[in-house]
């Protein structure tokens, strides 16, 4: 692997295999993003992002979940996850609830057209997944490629400051 302390030029950083694994990783992720999210918003006139809050707030389920745990959860600062979810609030995708749990708190759950919209959206995104983002890979290397990449996801949430 990569030696960090033994790079001493531009090149040698540029060329160290870890730092190109990492850009690769980057790339492929922002490529995705593009054709993937792209995807999303052309057919269902929404962000990426705000798929995924639909996503994650559904999985939460019940009663809803706080702006905070989803601002952790999508690495976003509050305000701007309170942006967000006033675009999404207008849009009819979600509504806020008080929190029984914290009187000057708010939960975010999905209306009925946010569940329809995320249900819809994520037939898409599933055909989308499995044509750019597995079927390259080697039938053999998915599962534990997958399973790599939960883990990988779940270490740097949990090296991640918690929101205040």
């Amino acid at each position: 692997m990569g030696e960090g302390a033994g790079i001493t030029s531009a090149q040698e950083a540029a060329n160290d295999e870890l730092v190109l694994a990492f850009g690769r990783l980057q790339g492929a992720a922002g490529r995705l993003e593009y054709l993937l999210g792209g995807a999303i918003e052309k057919e269902f006139g929404i962000s990426h992002l705000m798929y995924e809050v639909l996503l994650i707030v559904g999985r939460a389920g019940g009663p809803g979940m706080s702006m905070r745990a989803i601002a952790q959860e999508r690495v976003l600062t509050t305000g701007g996850m309170t942006r967000l979810v006033d675009r999404m609030e207008a849009a009819g995708l979600v509504v806020r609830a008080d929190d029984p749990a914290d009187r000057r708190g708010k939960l975010v759950r999905l209306t009925e057209r946010g569940e329809d919209l995320v249900v819809r959206a994520s037939r898409l995104h599933v055909e989308n997944i499995r044509r750019h983002f597995l079927a390259p890979l080697p039938e053999e290397a998915r599962e534990q490629f997958m399973e790599c990449l939960r883990i990988l996801s779940h270490s740097a949430r949990d090296a991640l400051p918690r929101l205040r």
